[in-house]
Formats: structure tokens, sequence, C-alpha cells
């Protein structure tokens, strides 16, 4: 045994590739970036190191970097993952682990250089049934896999005439995905971002320990890893609120040439609600007449004209979009049967199938999304909407109010610290020209450093620990604590880049 240690070593320190017999009696190369003793664990058959597997994981949404893993994993159960995760763990060469949902991410947060990545769609093709809902009163939830889609959890609660709150605007997104982040859309000013809803969360640790976690039991880890990138575990199982659903939506369009009676008035509609109020409010820019039939354009052929109208006189005018649901029972007060509920929250996929029939939704997407105080807002609108982005016509630009006070300061997610804040979201495309884009970016953060308007980035994504620690501020300090808790070889995903110091995580 000391031999065969001291060979592989050497094999692991040269970084030569040598083809080794697997479990199944096949031969296959073994990638020499990864330990000789996952050749003997019970998953072996289940990790796959040709070109197809690694280079699917190796890109994301975002098409912006390409970052090869050694290998990817295929789970067949929770068991797997944390069977992995150990190996690492406990190896004196650990590799670096992630966790892959959707792949909705911009720039490699869900890769892992020389490491392993998570193909967590996987476990959907067992046996189990990964969606379990629960619709006995008080307490509706439901069960979720980490690995579900959005949309499949809607279909799986309707069934019982129940939906979770709080939603994204696109549903094809992992659950384990949008928790690592927060999940947010119209709604979360009322309900708050989809972390807010959460009872309960099973995690793989960064030691490969399987941990049930809520507010009242393992609370540090379930605080932590809501709204914490995938740093301190892997999600793979979520217990989400659920209320009664809506049958449908009664959908309004408002229009604006002023931009203080613009926020003003999205201020006014999230401020106080007390069931009579607006379930969904969304704002965005109307820049010239490509906008009206962008991917994410709903508007009637009479909405259009109009606008085109005001387009004549006003180079930018903003757009609110706001709906109330209601139910059969209520339909009569109702004036128009707009859409259905189900309608309405899936519609960004009628987009998607758009640009996808024009060979335009696998381009590169330099998105930027930010959080910015409402004291600040105005000056934002001037220095960026109409200085900036003035000529910009590259996508959707959405601009709308959330309330601190739906947020759990507990949780890893940052925001501004201000009781309303805005949030911007500059959905960008290209085929080619992306650094471009990428260049706006930059313009627009640095703009907001010299004015000193205190923004924060959601999805962020920095090069250098001063980065990371200004953008945590406060919570810097918690944040590397419960790194060193529940991930101290940091072994989770690495391509978020926040803890690069880590020796295995090879550049």
């Amino acid at each position: 045994m000391p031999r065969r240690c001291s060979l592989t070593f050497f094999f692991l320190a040269t970084f030569v590739i040598s083809p080794l017999t697997s479990v199944v009696g096949q031969q296959r190369p073994w990638s020499t970036m990864l330990p000789q003793e996952l050749v003997e664990l019970d998953l072996a058959a289940r990790l796959r190191f040709d070109k197809n597997a690694t280079t699917m994981a190796s890109t994301d949404f975002g098409h912006l970097t390409q970052v090869l893993p050694a290998a990817v994993l295929y789970p067949s159960s929770v068991q797997d993952i944390s069977t992995l995760v150990k190996s690492s763990f406990s190896s004196y060469l650990p590799f670096s682990i992630a966790a892959r949902g959707q792949a909705h991410s911009l720039k490699g947060q869900v890769m892992a250089h020389n490491g392993v990545v998570i193909h967590m769609g996987s476990l959907n093709q067992t046996q189990e049934i990964r969606i379990n809902v629960s619709s006995s009163p008080p307490n509706f939830y439901a069960d979720v896999g980490g690995e579900q889609i959005w949309i499949d959890v809607l279909s799986a609660t309707l069934r019982h005439g129940l939906s979770p709150p709080s939603w994204t605007d696109y549903l094809y997104l992992s659950v384990g995905g949008t928790l690592s982040n927060a999940g947010i859309s119209g709604q979360t000013f009322l309900h708050g971002p989809q972390i807010s809803n959460v009872y309960e969360l099973d995690v793989v640790t960064g030691k490969g320990k399987i941990v049930t976690c809520s507010k009242q039991h393992n609370s540090k880890l379930f605080y932590a890893v809501l709204g914490g990138l995938g740093q301190f575990g892997i999600i793979t199982r979520a217990r989400i609120a659920l209320h009664p659903a809506p049958q449908k939506v009664k959908w309004a369009h408002l229009l604006y040439k002023d931009f203080s009676a613009f926020t003003r008035d999205q201020e006014h509609l999230i401020s106080s609600n007390n069931g009579e109020g607006f379930d969904y409010v969304e704002g965005s820019l109307i820049r010239d007449e490509s906008d009206l039939d962008d991917w994410r354009s709903f508007f009637s052929e009479k909405d259009k004209e109009k606008i085109r109208s005001l387009l004549a006189t006003n180079h930018l005018i903003y757009h609110i979009e706001a709906t109330k649901y209601y139910d059969n029972v209520t339909a009569p007060t109702v004036d128009k049967n707009d859409s259905s509920y189900v309608g309405f929250l899936n519609r960004v996929h009628d987009g998607e199938l758009k640009l996808r029939r024009k060979g335009l939704w696998e381009v590169h997407h330099p998105w930027m999304n930010i959080f910015v105080p409402k004291s600040r807002i105005s000056d934002f609108n001037e220095g960026v909407f109409k200085k900036i982005e003035r000529n910009s016509t590259t996508g959707p630009v959405f601009v709308y109010p959330m309330n601190q006070n739906k947020w759990d300061e507990r949780m890893s997610a940052v925001i501004p610290e201000e009781d309303v804040f805005y949030n911007v979201l500059f959905l960008r495309a290209a085929k080619n020209d992306w650094e471009y884009l990428e260049d706006q970016n930059k313009k627009i953060l640095s703009f907001c450093v010299k004015a000193g308007i205190k923004a924060k980035e959601y999805l962020p994504h920095y090069t250098t620990k001063k980065g990371w620690k200004d953008h945590f501020g406060p919570k810097w300090s918690k944040f590397v604590e419960r790194k060193k808790s529940f991930d101290p070889k940091g072994l989770l995903s690495p391509g978020q880049k926040i803890f690069t110091s880590m020796p295995w995580q090879r550049k």
C-alpha cells in the first residue's frame, strides 16, 4: 500500500495520464488531476471523463468563458454527491467541485477547472419522486429536489391548487441555483425573494455531510446557504412555502415620460398591500421601436401604436407592468380576462422559443444585474439610462423597486442598506461583439463608484479579494467564518472565485 500511494502521488504530481481499469472492467483514461482512489468508489461508473461530457460542463448561459473540468459526475442519488465530496475532503490532494443545475450563470460560476462538475439533473432520472406536495392545512409546502426546475414545481403544486408565492421571471431555472443566489422578480416586493420562502433544506456540506437545516435546526448552515453562492453546501432538497394558487391575472401597462413620476408610482404600488393592491410590479425602459418587438415584449398592437406616437417626441419612455391575481369566483368583478396564472408566470419561455428559432438564444450574454438604493435611482437614470446607455438597444432593461424588510439579513445575500432599493437588469446579448457590452457594464459600475452610489451586484463576479470584501461589506467576516466552518478546504463552487488562495484551485 505505501508503494501504491507513492506511485499515485508521482503520477499526480507529474500530470501523466495513464489508462486504468474501471470498476466495470473497461479501459478508460483516468485524469491524473484527480486522486486515483476515486476509481475504487461505487460512484466511479457514473464519472465521465470524455470530451463530450467535459465540454458540456465547460460553458454556461453567458458563453463568456470556458473552463474544462477533469470529470463530470452523473449522480444516481444524493449519497453519490456526499461520497464525492467526502473523497475530496479526505484526500491528500483535494479537488474542487461545482454543482451544475441549468447553468444559467454568466461567468463560469458553475464551473470547476481541473475538478469535478456534478450534473444535478441526473438526480431527476432516478425512480425517486423528487417533488412532493403537502396540501394539508395549515402549512402548505413542497419538498423539492435541488435539481428540479421551477416550471415543474409550478405544474406539480397547481395539481393541488397551490403555488409558491415568489418566482423568478424565467421558470426554467433549478431550485438549487436560484436559492443559492436569491430568486427575484416582480413579486419580490410583496413576498420577498425565493430564499425568504424556504422552510427547510437538505445540504451536502464541503465535508461531505448530508445535513437537514432550518431556522430552528442547524440554523447557521441554513442562513449561510440561502444566497450563499454555493460556497457552503450543495442544496439537494428544499421545502418551499406554498399558498393557494390564483387562476387568472389582470395585466396592466402604464407609460411615463417623466422618470420621477415613474419611480414615485412604482414606490407607491409597493408601499402598502393589504390584499387589495397589485401582486406583481416591474418597470422597464422603452428606447425605440426595437424594444416593442424584443423577446420580452408583451404589448398588443394597439399598445404599440400608442408607444410609437410617444417615441416620436420622447427619446426614452418608462413602462410599468403590474398585475392583479384573481380566480373564477371574482372574475365577474374584473374588466377583462387577460391571462391564465400559468400563462403569465411562464410568458418569458415564449420569448425564449422565438430566439431559439432565430438562432439567437445560444449567444453571448454579458448581462448585468445591480441593486441601486432608492435615494440614488434618479442619479442613476441621469448618468446611465440617459448617457452611458443612451444609444444602446442590445436587449431589455428592467428597473423596479423592492422592500428591504422582505429580506432576511441573517442570510448570505447582500442588498443595499435602504428601506427601498431598485433592481436594475440589463439583458444584453450579442453574437460577436460582446466585449463592447462588457465594457458598457464596467462603465456603469465605474459611474456608480465615482458618483458614490452604493450599489450591489446581484449574480456578482469579482476577480479580487478586495472586490468581494467590498461587495459583502459588514457581512464579509461572517461569510469567511461560514466558509471555514462548512467548507474548510474550499472545495465548493470555485468558479465564483471568492476564495482563490486555496492551493488546489489551480488557475
